[in-house]
């Protein structure tokens, strides 16, 4: 006589998992989430009088290869805050405020120890996003994984006014670019760079003292969350239009909101390049065109703004604690963006 735990999956195991995982999420709750954890559906409550306009805004995303380094390692910490800030940080390109937030998390074997340490990191994520932890799925599928191994997904609703929803159909001629730093790779480009630690024969646990730590916890630094940034910044100055700089680096990103007829004029040199891609570049001798067009290159969100708010701009990024640079500009031509 055969059992489903004889198949390989443990329905009591999950559901004790799920009953250690409700405080994190509760931590993270607003008056408006009116459904308990563990139940078949989430409910918010929208203050919808608050808007004229309300439009709903969503976004999906993962955290890719990065997961390999995270389980060679056995460090799951913050692994998920990376999967949050990459679906809140796509959201803020409309200037939407992340309202909730739900998970997907899948494996061959669930390790509740290292499934309560991935969601500890999504509900500190959702902090530092002011969004709540609505719910997510955890999925054990024999046979779908190799031991140790998991996958994650996220899902993040927000809500913007539509007369102040940004993309990127006010980018103008003259407008500037300014460039937020980002905390490191975040979450693109993993695969290339596992690529060259297998190949240059290093360990994730080796000491490098450009980054003063191991080559790991260079690699697994959390991806920036610019959502506090943003709506602060968007009360105070027109922001004409948000680039979050992830796959397909600066060019590939910033296109995405610039108009036909316009052109972004990056220039290369105007801010800080962090160590860990003049690594990645020497060590795997890696062309730089190939490097802009996959990593962020130390920005992570590029915003543009008429130049007449420069000045306040920046002072108002700066007293929210960022390092920001004036990087580029925008000019009439081929729709395209060039690093010169």
């Amino acid at each position: 006589m055969l059992t489903y735990k004889d198949a390989g999956v443990d329905i009591e195991k999950a559901d004790k998992f799920v009953e250690e995982i409700k405080g994190y999420a509760k931590k993270t709750f607003t008056k408006n989430v009116i459904t308990p954890i563990g139940g078949f559906a989430s409910a918010y409550l929208l203050d919808i009088l608050k808007y004229k306009n309300p439009v709903i805004t969503s976004s999906t995303d993962g955290v890719g290869t990065k997961l390999k380094i995270a389980q060679i390692l056995d460090k799951h910490d913050t692994i998920g805050i990376d999967l949050v800030a990459m679906c809140v940080n796509d959201l803020i390109t409309t200037t939407s405020k992340p309202l909730f937030f739900l998970d997907y998390f899948a494996t061959g074997k669930l390790k509740p120890q290292t499934a309560v340490e991935v969601i500890k990191g999504i509900a500190k994520g959702c902090e530092l996003a002011g969004c709540s932890l609505v719910g997510g799925e955890t999925a054990e599928m024999p046979g779908m994984y190799d031991e140790g191994e998991y996958d994650l997904a996220g899902f993040a609703v927000g809500i913007v006014e539509k007369d102040k929803m940004l993309d990127g159909s006010k980018t103008e001629k003259g407008n500037i670019l300014i460039g937020l730093t980002s905390s490191g790779i975040h979450s693109n480009g993993y695969s290339l760079v596992r690529k060259i630690v297998e190949i240059k024969g290093y360990d994730y646990k080796d000491y490098f003292e450009e980054f003063c730590k191991t080559l790991g916890e260079e690699l697994l630094t959390p991806t920036k969350i610019y959502v506090n940034t943003v709506l602060t910044l968007a009360e105070k100055i027109d922001i004409k239009s948000i680039a979050h700089i992830t796959g397909g680096g600066i060019p590939g990103n910033l296109i995405r909101v610039i108009k036909d007829g316009l052109k972004a004029v990056i220039e290369e040199g105007s801010w800080e390049v962090l160590p860990i891609f003049k690594w990645i570049q020497k060590e795997g001798n890696v062309p730089k065109e190939e490097m802009y067009k996959t990593f962020n290159m130390g920005i992570g969100l590029i915003i543009a703004i008429d130049k007449k708010d420069e000045k306040e701009t920046i002072k108002i990024l700066e007293d929210l604690g960022e390092k920001p640079f004036i990087i580029g500009y925008i000019e009439e031509g081929e729709k395209s963006v060039n690093i010169v």
